[in-house]
């Protein structure tokens, strides 16, 4: 049986006193939960997260690294450095790295396997923009994406992965993926991990990324192959993102 798992991906967006007051409210809500719960700071706040959420059911992840594990790479972060800071997880291939910073998606196969190399799970992030989706492209682009980790890495390398789909156009439009459009991806995607192993197909946590929030993420969360949520903006409100939990 799947956990569901839900995912706050902060973005840019922190202060030592937002991030305070955040945790604060996510952690006073927490012993109603049961879903786990991960929070992907920016850099700059690992430190002040790891110290927040010592002793509770909160775990914490990154939103990015860097292939290599150590060396000249001005303004890069290692997944050793990452997990020096007690972070179990990192967001691989998020769209936005995709789109605005070029990361392809052997790139985003060799972030993959570096995470799982230094011991941290990655949440890996697949999805089509809505040109894709108009040109019927949405299952080909997907089956790219997830491809070229598989023929990096193997299939058994996926016990170690949690996939995050985001539909592009659904992210921080306000538009969301209905329920049904959700789930039929999500099955193409555990169809197409079952063509490698079907034992890893049903294991692999799959959660939506795409403006999910508190009014619809039951729903979404109770599609058969939808394990919870990878959550933007509202997971800058601590009230918002415990009622995203609190679905699972």
């Amino acid at each position: 049986m799947r956990k569901t798992i839900v995912a706050g991906n902060w973005k840019m967006n922190a202060s030592k006193e937002t991030v305070n007051s955040l945790i604060e409210g996510i952690l006073s809500g927490m012993n109603e939960v049961s879903s786990e719960v991960i929070v992907c700071a920016p850099f700059p706040y690992l430190s002040q997260v790891e110290s927040l959420i010592n002793n509770s059911k909160l775990m914490l992840g990154a939103q990015n690294l860097n292939i290599n594990p150590a060396g000249a790479f001005t303004g890069e972060v290692s997944a050793d450095m990452i997990k020096d800071f007690g972070a179990q997880h990192v967001i691989v291939g998020h769209s936005e790295r995709r789109s605005l910073y070029g990361e392809t998606n052997a790139i985003v196969a060799e972030k993959t396997k570096a995470a799982i190399g230094a011991g941290l799970t990655p949440l890996l992030c697949v999805g089509e923009s809505l040109e894709d989706r108009e040109s019927g492209k949405t299952e080909a682009i997907v089956e790219e994406q997830i491809n070229a980790v598989i023929d990096l890495i193997g299939i058994e390398a996926f016990d170690q992965v949690i996939i995050a789909y985001e539909p592009v156009w659904a992210i921080g439009t306000g538009l969301t993926a209905s329920p049904e459009q959700a789930q039929t991806v999500h099955l193409f995607i555990r169809n197409l991990l079952a063509n490698s192993s079907e034992k890893i197909a049903k294991r692999t946590p799959i959660l939506y990324g795409g403006s999910m929030n508190a009014a619809n993420a039951a729903d979404l969360i109770s599609c058969s192959d939808i394990d919870g949520g990878l959550i933007g903006g509202a997971a800058l409100k601590a009230e918002d993102f415990l009622q995203i939990c609190k679905a699972g």
